[in-house]
């Protein structure tokens, strides 16, 4: 058996990024498999994890992020790395997180410069098709939107003035919910929960259906096609986008005519920024400044919804990661990734290639089949 991998866990340097990789509970389960964790100096302090407990579950606190990159095999952590952390990349390295290369292809080029191997939270992928580690972050972020939503629905926040659920004898806010995965399906169902007028669009009339049964007409659903994109978007008070493309680009659903047909003072949340958006023409923004107008419509477009939650994000995270942690951190990535489909789905670069189809459509890059690429790793 292979000697287990250093496990480093990092600060996160993204603007407004709270959440940390790991938990307490999370170190000492490596630890008991015999893995080393190396977590840098409050890295946990905004999930409210203080140093000592990370020490009491076996890890090691580290004083810097340098010391930390350049002693871990395995660095494990939320947001894809921050141009200030491109020169921790090295040949050889793991990075397992959220990477969102279709978004961000200089996070891309500096992973394949470097010859990193990069696996993504959000293509590790199921049989059935599910993304197991996107779905906790997901579930955070859907059920956030229609909240951020209502807030800058405010007057003084510069929306419209609309109360989500309304009032006695006063027709609620309108939610529109463009696709009815993981984070669509939670946007509406806390947006109804707050008693709004709730419509859902998908393409997948099963998935309609399974919502359907639950709300008992609570939420209504409707097949998606850009006629009924375009009414419904028109008579939105809050249009929440939550389209998903595993590892590609977001398909833009809805155009900047659309836009202009809205609402003075409607609000967009655009969930599917850190895959693109799916709003043309919007751009991401910061939890520092998270809306900007355009057409008379507020736009919130930041890039890590969750991040503003980071407790509760940073154990519902670790809760789904850590068991692919440690087999990574056990087996080593070629015999991790050979021995687990799901696992080997995550894997977007290795030794400067890009092995994920998905992503290299994205970036419009060589694709290099992940077989191919470990075959080659095991003579270097």
């Amino acid at each position: 058996m292979s000697t287990p991998l250093v496990v480093g866990v990092p600060r996160e340097v993204k603007p407004g990024e709270h959440r940390v990789a790991a938990t307490p509970d999370g170190v000492h389960e490596l630890v008991t498999h015999g893995v080393a964790v190396l977590v840098e100096h409050d890295a946990g302090s905004d999930s409210a994890i203080p140093d000592e407990e990370y020490r009491a579950a076996g890890a090691e606190i580290v004083a810097d992020a340098a010391s930390l990159w350049a002693r871990a095999g395995l660095v494990v952590k939320v947001k894809e790395p921050q141009e200030s952390e491109f020169g921790h990349l090295r040949p050889g390295l793991v990075l397992f997180t959220y990477l969102h290369l279709a978004a961000y292809p200089r996070v891309a080029a500096a992973l394949l410069d470097a010859e990193v191997t990069g696996i993504a939270y959000e293509t590790v992928q199921l049989a059935s098709g599910s993304l197991p580690l996107l779905a906790p972050m997901s579930e955070v972020a859907g059920r956030m939107a229609p909240q951020v939503g209502s807030h800058f629905l405010e007057r003084q926040h510069g929306g419209r003035g609309v109360l989500l659920g309304g009032a006695p004898g006063v027709r609620p806010a309108r939610v529109v919910v463009l696709g009815a995965g993981n984070v669509g399906w939670n946007a509406a169902w806390i947006a109804q929960g707050m008693e709004a007028e709730v419509l859902l669009l998908d393409r997948n009339l099963d998935r309609l259906r399974w919502v359907d049964q639950i709300h008992k007409g609570r939420i209504m659903t409707l097949a998606s096609n850009r006629g009924a994109v375009v009414r419904a978007v028109a008579d939105a008070d809050l249009v929440i986008g939550a389209v998903l493309v595993p590892g590609g680009r977001a398909p833009v659903v809805v155009t900047d005519a659309m836009i202009q047909t809205m609402k003075p003072g409607a609000v967009i949340v655009d969930c599917a920024i850190d895959q693109g958006g799916c709003i043309e023409g919007i751009h991401e923004t910061s939890h520092a400044d998270p809306v900007y107008e355009r057409h008379g419509v507020l736009h919130y477009a930041v890039g890590n919804i969750p991040g503003a939650v980071p407790s509760t994000s940073t154990y519902a995270l670790t809760n789904a990661t850590l068991p692919y942690v440690l087999e990574l951190a056990t087996r080593g990535v070629v015999e991790a990734v050979t021995n687990d489909p799901e696992l080997a789905l995550g894997v977007n670069t290795m030794h400067g290639s890009v092995t994920n189809v998905a992503v290299a459509d994205a970036l419009a890059r060589p694709y290099e089949a992940l077989d191919d690429a470990t075959r080659a790793s095991r003579f270097r």
